[in-house]
C-alpha cells in the first residue's frame, strides 16, 4: 500500500542521511525540528549510524526498514508519511535520481568515509548516491562532519566538496550563547542547519539579537 505525500509542506522533502560518525544526538534534534517545522523528511541511515545511534541514545532501532519508519513516527509525534525510511540499496527511492521530488540533503553526522566517497562520487549505496544525485543537480548538500583532529586526506575532501557548492558544517559548536547543558549544545549546531535550510528557528537567539 502506497501513502499519498502528507500534507506537512508543498515544498519538496528534505533528505536526512545519518551516518557512523559520533554525533547522532544533533541527527534526531534535527529531525525532531524538521518534523515540528511540518516538513516531510527522507531518513537514511547507515548500519554504522544504528551502532552509534544506540551507544549515545536512548533511542532502540528496529531492524526492518517498515518498522523503523513507524517507530520514528511514534517517537516523533510525526504525521503518517511525514518521515519515510529508505534503505541502503533502495535504488528506486526518491533520492536514487534527478527526477525524484527532492529537497535540500543533510548528512549530520557526516562521517569522513562517507565524506571521501561523496567526494569521489562512489555511489555504492543510497546515501552516497543520494549526495551525488544534489551534486549534480546543484541542489543544496550539507555535510556535517564530526571527527578531530582532521587529516589532510579530510581537508582535501571538504575542500573539493566545497568548491563544489556544497556546505561542509563542522560539529564545532559555539559557547556564546552560555550553554547550559549537552541539549544546549547540540542545539546550536541543530539551529545553524536550520538557518542554512531556511527553516525558521528558536532554538538560539540569532547575533546580535
Amino acid at each position: 500500500m502506497t501513502h499519498a505525500p502528507s500534507s506537512t509542506s508543498a515544498q519538496a522533502p528534505i533528505t536526512l542521511a545519518i551516518t557512523g560518525a559520533s554525533g547522532a544526538p544533533y541527527a534526531l534534534r534535527l529531525l525532531q525540528c524538521l518534523v515540528a517545522a511540518q516538513r516531510d523528511v527522507y531518513v537514511l541511515i547507515s548500519k554504522a549510524a544504528q551502532v552509534v545511534l544506540a551507544t549515545e541514545t536512548t533511542l532502540k532501532l528496529p531492524g526492518t526498514q517498515q518498522k523503523m519508519q513507524a517507530h520514528l513516527t511514534a517517537v516523533f509525534n510525526a504525521k503518517e508519511g511525514q518521515i519515510k525510511v529508505f534503505g541502503r540499496e533502495q535504488w528506486f527511492a526518491p533520492v536514487a535520481s534527478g527526477s525524484g521530488r527532492n529537497g535540500p540533503m543533510v548528512v549530520c553526522p557526516c562521517s569522513t568515509g562517507t565524506l571521501s566517497a561523496i567526494a569521489t562520487g562512489a555511489s555504492n549505496n543510497l546515501v552516497e548516491r543520494a549526495a551525488d544525485v544534489a551534486i549534480k543537480e546543484r541542489r543544496e548538500l550539507i555535510l556535517v562532519p564530526r571527527e578531530t583532529p582532521f587529516s589532510p586526506i579530510h581537508l582535501e575532501n571538504m575542500l573539493k566538496l566545497a568548491n563544489m557548492g556544497v556546505t561542509i558544517m563542522p560539529a564545532s559548536p559555539g559557547f556564546y550563547h552560555n550553554p547550559k547543558s549537552v541539549d544546549d549544545v547540540v542545539d546550536f549546531m541543530v539551529a545553524r542547519i536550520l538557518s542554512h535550510l531556511q527553516i525558521e528557528q528558536t532554538l538560539v537567539p540569532f547575533w546580535g539579537e
